[in-house]
Protein backbone atom coordinates (compact mmCIF):
# COMPACT_ATOMS: atom_id res chain seq x y z
CA UNK A 1 0.00 0.00 0.00
CA UNK A 2 1.27 3.51 -0.77
CA UNK A 3 1.88 5.85 2.17
CA UNK A 4 -0.95 8.30 2.99
CA UNK A 5 -0.99 11.30 0.66
CA UNK A 6 -0.90 13.88 3.43
CA UNK A 7 2.13 12.16 4.98
CA UNK A 8 3.98 12.46 1.68
CA UNK A 9 3.03 16.14 1.37
CA UNK A 10 4.33 16.85 4.89
CA UNK A 11 7.51 14.81 4.41
CA UNK A 12 8.48 16.58 1.18
CA UNK A 13 7.32 20.07 2.11
CA UNK A 14 4.90 20.25 -0.77
CA UNK A 15 3.35 23.68 -0.56
CA UNK A 16 1.75 24.52 -3.92
CA UNK A 17 3.70 27.15 -5.84
CA UNK A 18 1.98 29.85 -7.88
CA UNK A 19 4.98 30.14 -10.23
CA UNK A 20 4.32 26.55 -11.35
CA UNK A 21 0.55 26.99 -11.63
CA UNK A 22 0.07 24.41 -8.88
CA UNK A 23 -3.34 23.75 -7.32
CA UNK A 24 -3.29 20.28 -5.78
CA UNK A 25 -6.32 18.00 -5.89
CA UNK A 26 -6.25 15.88 -2.73
CA UNK A 27 -9.84 14.61 -2.42
CA UNK A 28 -9.61 10.85 -3.07
CA UNK A 29 -13.26 10.52 -4.08
CA UNK A 30 -12.98 13.36 -6.57
CA UNK A 31 -9.75 11.95 -8.03
CA UNK A 32 -11.48 8.58 -8.44
CA UNK A 33 -14.38 10.30 -10.21
CA UNK A 34 -12.00 11.96 -12.66
CA UNK A 35 -10.36 8.60 -13.37
CA UNK A 36 -13.79 7.05 -14.04
CA UNK A 37 -14.59 9.81 -16.52
CA UNK A 38 -11.51 8.78 -18.50
CA UNK A 39 -13.24 5.45 -19.29
CA UNK A 40 -11.93 1.92 -18.90
CA UNK A 41 -8.20 2.22 -18.23
CA UNK A 42 -7.41 -1.49 -18.17
CA UNK A 43 -4.42 -2.15 -20.41
CA UNK A 44 -3.98 1.55 -21.22
CA UNK A 45 -0.88 3.69 -20.96
CA UNK A 46 -1.96 6.91 -19.28
CA UNK A 47 0.07 10.12 -19.46
CA UNK A 48 -0.45 12.58 -16.61
CA UNK A 49 0.94 16.12 -16.66
CA UNK A 50 1.58 17.99 -13.43
CA UNK A 51 0.75 15.19 -10.96
CA UNK A 52 2.03 17.15 -7.96
CA UNK A 53 2.00 14.89 -4.89
CA UNK A 54 0.12 12.18 -6.80
CA UNK A 55 -3.54 12.33 -5.76
CA UNK A 56 -4.89 11.71 -9.26
CA UNK A 57 -1.95 9.41 -10.02
CA UNK A 58 -3.10 7.03 -7.28
CA UNK A 59 -6.64 7.04 -8.68
CA UNK A 60 -5.40 6.21 -12.19
CA UNK A 61 -3.33 3.31 -10.90
CA UNK A 62 -6.21 2.07 -8.75
CA UNK A 63 -8.48 2.25 -11.82
CA UNK A 64 -6.32 -0.35 -13.55
CA UNK A 65 -4.09 1.65 -15.87
CA UNK A 66 -1.38 -0.64 -17.20
CA UNK A 67 1.13 2.15 -16.74
CA UNK A 68 1.03 5.82 -15.72
CA UNK A 69 3.69 8.13 -17.13
CA UNK A 70 3.80 11.19 -14.90
CA UNK A 71 5.47 14.33 -16.29
CA UNK A 72 6.56 16.63 -13.46
CA UNK A 73 9.00 19.55 -13.41
CA UNK A 74 8.99 20.25 -9.65
CA UNK A 75 11.89 18.30 -8.06
CA UNK A 76 10.02 18.12 -4.73
CA UNK A 77 7.09 16.37 -6.41
CA UNK A 78 9.41 14.06 -8.36
CA UNK A 79 10.86 12.85 -5.05
CA UNK A 80 7.38 12.40 -3.56
CA UNK A 81 6.18 10.44 -6.60
CA UNK A 82 9.16 8.10 -6.23
CA UNK A 83 7.56 6.80 -3.02
CA UNK A 84 4.37 6.08 -4.94
CA UNK A 85 6.31 4.34 -7.71
CA UNK A 86 7.83 1.99 -5.13
CA UNK A 87 4.31 0.93 -4.10
CA UNK A 88 3.37 0.14 -7.74
CA UNK A 89 6.45 -1.63 -9.17
CA UNK A 90 6.74 -1.21 -12.94
CA UNK A 91 3.45 0.71 -13.27
CA UNK A 92 4.50 4.30 -12.56
CA UNK A 93 7.17 6.02 -14.61
CA UNK A 94 8.21 9.51 -13.59
CA UNK A 95 9.50 11.85 -16.30
CA UNK A 96 11.21 14.89 -14.80
CA UNK A 97 10.85 17.74 -17.24
CA UNK A 98 8.80 20.48 -18.84
CA UNK A 99 5.66 19.12 -20.52
CA UNK A 100 5.81 21.88 -23.13
CA UNK A 101 9.15 20.49 -24.32
CA UNK A 102 7.92 16.89 -24.54
CA UNK A 103 5.61 15.00 -26.89
CA UNK A 104 3.55 12.58 -24.76
CA UNK A 105 2.98 10.27 -27.72
CA UNK A 106 6.73 9.56 -27.71
CA UNK A 107 6.67 8.49 -24.06
CA UNK A 108 4.21 5.61 -24.18
CA UNK A 109 3.07 2.97 -26.67
CA UNK A 110 -0.55 2.72 -27.81
CA UNK A 111 -3.22 2.44 -26.59
CA UNK A 112 -2.56 5.71 -24.77
CA UNK A 113 -4.64 8.39 -23.08
CA UNK A 114 -3.90 11.67 -21.35
CA UNK A 115 -5.60 12.33 -18.01
CA UNK A 116 -4.46 15.40 -16.10
CA UNK A 117 -5.25 18.24 -13.76
CA UNK A 118 -3.29 20.65 -15.92
CA UNK A 119 -1.21 23.52 -14.49
CA UNK A 120 -3.37 26.52 -15.39
CA UNK A 121 -0.50 28.63 -16.69
CA UNK A 122 0.32 26.18 -19.50
CA UNK A 123 -3.00 24.40 -20.08
CA UNK A 124 -3.99 26.10 -23.36
CA UNK A 125 -0.52 25.90 -24.97
CA UNK A 126 -0.36 22.21 -24.04
CA UNK A 127 -3.73 21.44 -25.61
CA UNK A 128 -2.87 23.37 -28.77
CA UNK A 129 0.34 21.35 -29.04
CA UNK A 130 -1.44 18.01 -28.47
CA UNK A 131 -4.13 18.74 -31.06
CA UNK A 132 -1.43 18.50 -33.73
CA UNK A 133 -1.11 14.75 -33.02
CA UNK A 134 -4.51 14.12 -31.49
CA UNK A 135 -4.99 10.92 -33.49
CA UNK A 136 -2.25 9.31 -31.41
CA UNK A 137 -4.59 9.13 -28.40
CA UNK A 138 -7.79 7.29 -27.56
CA UNK A 139 -8.95 10.23 -25.48
CA UNK A 140 -7.86 13.21 -23.38
CA UNK A 141 -9.55 13.92 -20.03
CA UNK A 142 -8.30 17.28 -18.82
CA UNK A 143 -8.97 19.78 -16.05
CA UNK A 144 -9.06 23.42 -17.12
CA UNK A 145 -10.21 26.69 -15.67
CA UNK A 146 -13.96 26.70 -16.25
CA UNK A 147 -13.74 29.61 -18.69
CA UNK A 148 -11.25 27.71 -20.87
CA UNK A 149 -13.36 24.54 -20.76
CA UNK A 150 -16.39 26.50 -21.91
CA UNK A 151 -14.40 27.92 -24.83
CA UNK A 152 -13.46 24.43 -26.00
CA UNK A 153 -17.10 23.33 -26.14
CA UNK A 154 -18.74 26.63 -27.13
CA UNK A 155 -21.32 26.98 -29.91
CA UNK A 156 -21.28 29.68 -32.63
CA UNK A 157 -22.75 33.06 -31.76
CA UNK A 158 -21.73 32.82 -28.12
CA UNK A 159 -19.15 34.96 -26.35
CA UNK A 160 -16.98 31.92 -25.56
CA UNK A 161 -16.81 30.73 -29.19
CA UNK A 162 -13.51 31.37 -30.93
CA UNK A 163 -10.52 29.92 -32.65
CA UNK A 164 -9.79 27.32 -29.97
CA UNK A 165 -13.43 26.15 -30.10
CA UNK A 166 -13.17 25.50 -33.83
CA UNK A 167 -9.81 23.75 -33.78
CA UNK A 168 -10.90 21.53 -30.87
CA UNK A 169 -14.32 20.63 -32.30
CA UNK A 170 -12.93 20.09 -35.80
CA UNK A 171 -10.55 17.40 -34.52
CA UNK A 172 -12.44 15.97 -31.54
CA UNK A 173 -15.78 15.41 -29.90
CA UNK A 174 -15.60 17.52 -26.75
CA UNK A 175 -17.86 17.67 -23.72
CA UNK A 176 -17.70 19.01 -20.17
CA UNK A 177 -18.05 16.14 -17.70
CA UNK A 178 -17.70 17.84 -14.30
CA UNK A 179 -17.65 21.33 -12.85
CA UNK A 180 -15.42 21.51 -9.80
CA UNK A 181 -15.50 24.37 -7.29
CA UNK A 182 -12.34 26.23 -6.42
CA UNK A 183 -12.63 25.02 -2.81
CA UNK A 184 -11.82 21.47 -3.93
CA UNK A 185 -8.20 22.46 -4.62
CA UNK A 186 -5.31 23.27 -2.31
CA UNK A 187 -4.78 26.16 -2.38
CA UNK A 188 -8.08 27.18 -4.02
CA UNK A 189 -7.67 29.09 -7.27
CA UNK A 190 -9.68 32.25 -7.92
CA UNK A 191 -12.03 30.49 -10.35
CA UNK A 192 -13.90 27.20 -10.65
CA UNK A 193 -12.60 24.42 -12.86
CA UNK A 194 -14.16 21.95 -15.28
CA UNK A 195 -13.22 18.51 -16.57
CA UNK A 196 -13.34 18.17 -20.36
CA UNK A 197 -13.35 14.82 -22.17
CA UNK A 198 -11.98 14.88 -25.73
CA UNK A 199 -12.29 11.95 -28.15
CA UNK A 200 -10.40 12.28 -31.45
CA UNK A 201 -12.56 11.96 -34.55
CA UNK A 202 -11.83 8.75 -36.49
CA UNK A 203 -10.53 10.34 -39.72
CA UNK A 204 -7.95 12.93 -38.82
CA UNK A 205 -6.96 15.52 -41.47
CA UNK A 206 -3.39 15.49 -42.81
CA UNK A 207 -0.83 17.89 -41.38
CA UNK A 208 -1.12 20.25 -44.37
CA UNK A 209 -4.84 20.67 -43.69
CA UNK A 210 -4.22 21.31 -39.98
CA UNK A 211 -1.65 23.97 -40.81
CA UNK A 212 -4.07 25.60 -43.27
CA UNK A 213 -6.95 25.54 -40.76
CA UNK A 214 -4.73 27.12 -38.13
CA UNK A 215 -3.85 29.90 -40.57
CA UNK A 216 -7.47 30.35 -41.66
CA UNK A 217 -8.86 30.62 -38.13
CA UNK A 218 -6.01 32.92 -37.04
CA UNK A 219 -6.92 35.30 -39.87
CA UNK A 220 -10.66 35.06 -39.25
CA UNK A 221 -10.39 35.80 -35.54
CA UNK A 222 -7.37 38.12 -35.72
CA UNK A 223 -9.69 41.10 -35.42
CA UNK A 224 -12.84 39.54 -34.05
CA UNK A 225 -15.25 42.39 -34.81
CA UNK A 226 -14.24 42.72 -38.45
CA UNK A 227 -16.38 41.32 -41.24
CA UNK A 228 -14.96 38.24 -42.96
CA UNK A 229 -14.41 40.12 -46.21
CA UNK A 230 -11.82 42.21 -44.34
CA UNK A 231 -10.30 39.64 -41.99
CA UNK A 232 -9.79 37.06 -44.76
CA UNK A 233 -8.41 39.53 -47.30
CA UNK A 234 -4.87 38.09 -47.06
CA UNK A 235 -6.31 34.67 -48.03
CA UNK A 236 -8.22 35.91 -51.08
CA UNK A 237 -11.29 36.12 -48.88
CA UNK A 238 -13.81 37.43 -51.43
CA UNK A 239 -13.28 34.42 -53.67
CA UNK A 240 -13.21 31.97 -50.75
CA UNK A 241 -16.46 33.30 -49.32
CA UNK A 242 -18.24 33.45 -52.68
CA UNK A 243 -17.30 29.85 -53.53
CA UNK A 244 -18.41 28.72 -50.05
CA UNK A 245 -21.73 30.59 -50.31
CA UNK A 246 -20.98 32.56 -47.15
CA UNK A 247 -22.11 36.18 -46.78
CA UNK A 248 -18.89 38.27 -46.67
CA UNK A 249 -20.44 40.67 -44.14
CA UNK A 250 -20.66 37.94 -41.48
CA UNK A 251 -18.17 37.79 -38.63
CA UNK A 252 -16.02 34.81 -37.68
CA UNK A 253 -17.90 33.97 -34.49
CA UNK A 254 -21.09 33.31 -36.47
CA UNK A 255 -19.59 30.53 -38.61
CA UNK A 256 -20.02 26.87 -37.67
CA UNK A 257 -17.16 24.38 -37.72
CA UNK A 258 -18.70 22.91 -40.90
CA UNK A 259 -18.58 26.33 -42.58
CA UNK A 260 -14.92 26.71 -41.65
CA UNK A 261 -14.32 23.28 -43.20
CA UNK A 262 -15.91 24.54 -46.42
CA UNK A 263 -13.63 27.57 -46.39
CA UNK A 264 -10.68 25.28 -45.71
CA UNK A 265 -11.46 23.29 -48.86
CA UNK A 266 -11.08 26.50 -50.84
CA UNK A 267 -7.78 27.34 -49.13
CA UNK A 268 -6.41 23.88 -49.89
CA UNK A 269 -7.57 24.18 -53.50
CA UNK A 270 -5.52 27.34 -53.80
CA UNK A 271 -8.43 29.74 -54.36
Amino acid sequence: MPPPLRDIIARHGLDARKSLGQHFLLDENLCAKIARNAGDLEGRHVIEVGPGPGGLTRALLAAGARQVIAIERDPRCVAALAELAAAYPGRLEIVAGDALALDPADLAPAPRRIVANLPYNIATPLLTQWLGRIGDYESLTLMFQREVAERLCAAPNTSAYGRLSILTQWLTTADIRLTIPAAAFHPPPKVDSALVHLVPKPNQPPQAAQTAMSRLTAAAFGQRRKMLRSSLKPLNGDTLLTRAGIDPTRRAETLSVAEFETLLSGVLAGL
